[in-house]
């Protein structure tokens, strides 16, 4: 089955891979690389979209404006992976 990584046709940032060392998660590290991209993307104006193999970092995406969308289709057995959106006007602050 394919998997269109890309649920929208306008134009936006698809954040493909934030990745963090176990030994280093749960030191903003994720928060501070995730800033980052979208300080680009309200720059630009852009929403952006993201996929969450990790329902437990669903939380942190949500804390910066993205809603879940749905799940890609996977085969059974495989993991759930959420689809996230965040539009193009929600703008991040210094204290998050």
């Amino acid at each position: 089955m394919a998997v269109s990584a890309r649920p929208r046709e306008e134009p936006h940032w698809y954040l493909a891979i934030i990745g963090v060392d176990p030994v280093r998660q749960g030191y903003g590290v994720g928060a501070a690389l995730l800033r980052s991209r979208l300080r680009r993307c309200d720059e630009e104006g852009l929403p952006a979209y993201l996929e969450s193999s990790k329902v437990e970092n669903v939380p942190l995406y949500q804390h910066f404006g993205f809603h879940v969308t749905g799940t890609l289709g996977l085969p059974a057995g495989a993991p759930v992976v959420s689809t996230m959106w965040r539009p193009d006007r929600w703008r991040t602050s210094d204290s998050d």
